[in-house]
């Protein structure tokens, strides 16, 4: 099956079974941008995409999944809301739609328009922090928030979006083989066929235990013009990276092979943040010391742990490490908008070649 026809197949069951319904079907706009555009009324519990994805999807143009947490919990508004336009007018820049996705009144919405992206934003940390565990109760509670890297990579897998960008993946916490922290981002990553461009694992995490889980999870891991796993808001982790790709033609080959041979397993590819933007590994290391003994000296755990030790590391090296996460999401954009490219004139290429087959077939 070619990826445009999977696609197809994806939306026609989700409209089946989910009520799906698209941007631009009011207000004439249907084709065009989904700036300004409204969705349709729905019942609780419907899937919403926007119709520039749709139509991307259905035509098997590139698309690029981003998430939402980041709006909601990993920056003060208004530079959230900012961020979010320039990381989507990035994807758009290198060849690629855009697919912000989050929840809003209990409707899982993939792809938002200028004004939903600014109420998640002003929203904030009133939001709700959205993980595969927390999905059914949003919807049912019509509640509203930002995705997880979890979450987003089981609404865009529905849809058939190959590629997902982030800053960096949740994984195993430091002390974690005591607490069994463990994010599910890495459980997601190990049943859910998703390619997740990003600057590595979080650094407040223990990174060697965190590539181990993914290991047991059979999850390939792949280094991006290196072969030293990045370490977020650092270039290198000290972790030799189980696999190094150097081109996003490279990255897209390897998310085709992944999908043909069903492997039903997702694919991280780290990239290292850039060197201009790096933060000394002693000095960030010193404020995540540090965070890490407040927060346990507080009580802060489980979903509340990350967003306040990324905050107060941000405290403690002066904003440096908030401007290195901007930075780093804008760079893994890039790089995510040329692997969806790449990717979509790969897939394009196979029907093509596919057609000819049959074509020759049919005339001997």
């Amino acid at each position: 099956m070619s990826s445009r026809t999977n696609a197809i197949s994806r939306i026609t069951n989700l409209r089946r079974h989910f009520n799906i319904s698209k941007q631009g079907s009011k207000g004439g706009n249907e084709g065009g941008s989904n700036e300004g555009s409204s969705y349709e009324n729905t019942s609780s519990g419907s899937i919403k995409i926007s119709q520039d994805v749709s139509t991307a999807l259905s035509n098997g143009k590139a698309v690029v999944a981003l998430e939402s947490t980041i709006i909601t919990h990993g920056m003060p508004y208004p530079q959230n809301f900012e961020t979010a336009k320039e990381v989507e007018a990035i994807v758009k820049e290198n060849g690629a739609v855009p697919a912000t996705i989050a929840i809003l009144d209990g409707i899982p919405c993939i792809g938002l328009t200028t004004e939903e992206l600014e109420r998640l934003a002003k929203l904030g940390t009133k939001a709700r922090k959205i993980s595969r565990r927390d999905i059914a109760h949003v919807v049912a509670t019509r509640s509203s928030g930002g995705t997880t890297v979890s979450a987003t990579m089981i609404f865009a897998s529905m849809v058939g979006i190959s590629v997902f960008v982030t800053g960096g993946i949740g994984g195993v916490h430091r002390n974690g083989e005591n607490t069994l922290d463990i994010s599910s981002d890495l459980t997601e990553l190990g049943r859910t066929p998703i390619c997740v461009v990003s600057a590595g694992v979080k650094s407040i995490l223990d990174i060697p235990k965190t590539l181990e889980y993914l290991e047991t999870q059979g999850v390939c891991v792949a280094a991006y013009k290196t072969d030293d796993f990045p370490a977020f808001y650092s270039e290198k982790s000290g972790c030799k990276a189980p696999c190094q790709v150097d081109t996003p033609e490279e990255c897209a080959r390897l998310i085709e092979a992944n999908r043909r041979l069903d492997l039903r397993t997702g694919i991280l590819i780290g990239i290292p943040i850039p060197k201009q933007h790096s933060v000394t590994g002693n000095v960030i290391d010193s404020a995540i010391q540090t965070a890490l003994r407040e927060a346990s000296e507080k009580g802060i755990k489980g979903s509340a742990e990350t967003p306040y030790l990324l905050s107060r590391v941000n405290e403690l090296t002066g904003g440096s490490s908030l401007e290195s996460n901007i930075a780093l999401v804008k760079n893994n954009a890039i790089l995510g908008a040329q692997i969806a490219a790449s990717l979509a004139q790969i897939q394009d290429n196979g029907q093509q070649k596919d057609k000819g087959s049959k074509s020759e077939a049919n005339d001997s």
